[in-house]
C-alpha cells in the first residue's frame, strides 16, 4: 500500500511531515494513527469525563489525526464522540468517521446505522463495518447498497483478538470490501501469515485494532527499559515504538489506539512523525517485544 506524506497544517509540529497511507479503493491519504473508543469513551452521562473525552478528540485532531472508530457495542461512546465533534466546530470536518453495524437481526442494520449517524452528528459515515462479522451475510449487501447510493464512502468488516481469521479471509476473497479491521501489534502477528498479504493483493485497506492489547501490553513493556535504538527512530517510549512497528507494515493503513488521556493521545499521534523503522529494525522490535511481553 502506498505511503503518502501530508503537511500537518497544525500549530503543533506544523513543519513536520505526517505519515499517511492511501486508501486503495479511492486513493485518499489517511493519517496512520487513528483513535479508538472501546471502553475509554464509554463514560455515560458523567459531565467531567465527557469533557475529558472532548479534550482527547481535540488533541487528536490538532495533532493531525483523522480516523475515529466506534460501534453501537461501545455503550455511550458514540454520543460522547458526537458531543466532542460538536465542540470542535469547523475542526470536526477533518474527521474520518468510522463506525459499525452490530446486530444479529439483518433487518435492523440500516436503522442502527442511521441511529449511529445521528449520535455522531455527521452528514454521513466515511466507513461502515460489520462488527465481528455478526450477521454479515445480511449486513454487507445493505452496506454496499448504501455505498452505491452515496450514503457511505467505504465498507468493511472487523474482527479482534485473532478470532475468525478463516471467515475473514473468505469474505476478503469473495466480497468487494474496502476495509478490514483486525488485531495487529508486535506481540500479535498472526495476521502477517495470510490476511495482510491478501489485503495487499486485493487492494483492501487494513485497520489495526488492539495495538496495545487494551493497555496490557504497554503495562508489561513499561517495566523494562526502552531499547536504545528507539531514539534512532524518534520514539519517546514504548507506545511510539509499538505504533511505529505497526504502521510501517506495508499492508497497514491505520492503527486505532484508544485512550482517555490527552498526554497519551498526543504521544500516539507523535508516532506519525519522525524517522520510521526499516524492515530489519521492525524484526528487532518484534523480537524485543516478544522477549518482554
Amino acid at each position: 500500500m502506498a505511503l503518502a506524506s501530508l503537511a500537518a497544517g497544525m500549530p503543533r509540529a506544523a513543519d513536520a511531515p505526517l505519515l499517511a497511507r492511501r486508501i486503495p479503493a479511492t486513493g485518499d491519504p489517511l493519517p496512520v494513527i487513528g483513535l479508538g473508543s472501546w471502553i475509554t469513551f464509554n463514560v455515560g452521562a458523567d459531565r467531567t469525563l465527557r469533557r475529558e473525552c472532548a479534550e482527547v478528540v481535540k488533541a487528536f485532531l490538532d495533532g493531525g489525526g483523522r480516523m475515529i472508530d466506534s460501534s453501537p457495542m461501545y455503550g455511550s461512546s458514540q454520543s460522547v464522540i458526537g458531543e466532542a465533534l460538536a465542540a470542535q466546530g469547523e475542526g470536526a470536518k477533518r474527521v474520518y468517521a468510522a463506525d459499525k453495524v452490530w446486530t444479529g437481526d439483518g433487518a435492523q442494520g440500516a436503522s442502527q446505522a442511521e441511529a449511529s449517524r445521528r449520535l455522531w452528528g455527521v452528514p454521513r459515515f466515511d466507513l461502515l463495518q460489520v462488527h465481528n462479522l455478526l450477521a454479515w451475510e445480511a449486513h454487507l449487501p445493505m452496506l454496499l447498497a448504501m455505498k452505491a447510493a452515496g450514503r457511505v464512502r467505504h465498507v468493511g468488516i472487523t474482527t479482534s483478538e485473532g478470532r475468525r481469521h478463516a471467515d475473514i479471509e473468505r469474505v476478503m476473497r469473495t466480497q468487494p470490501i474496502d476495509f478490514v479491521q483486525l488485531t495487529y501489534n508486535p506481540a500479535d502477528r498472526e495476521a502477517e501469515a495470510r490476511l495482510l498479504p491478501l489485503a495487499q493483493e486485493r487492494g483492501i485497506a487494513v485497520i489495526a485494532n488492539r495495538p496495545f492489547r487494551e493497555g496490557a501490553l504497554l503495562r508489561r513493556l513499561q517495566r523494562q527499559r526502552v531499547p536504545a535504538y528507539a531514539g534512532e527512530i524518534d520514539c519517546d517510549g514504548w507506545a511510539q515504538l509499538v505504533l511505529k512497528f505497526i504502521v510501517t507494515h506495508p499492508a497497514i493503513t491505520c492503527a486505532i489506539p484508544a485512550t482517555s488521556r490527552v498526554d497519551h493521545v498526543r504521544q500516539n499521534v507523535g508516532a506519525m512523525r519522525g524517522r520510521q523503522p526499516d524492515e530489519a529494525l521492525r524484526r528487532r522490535i518484534a523480537a524485543d517485544v516478544a522477549a518482554r511481553a
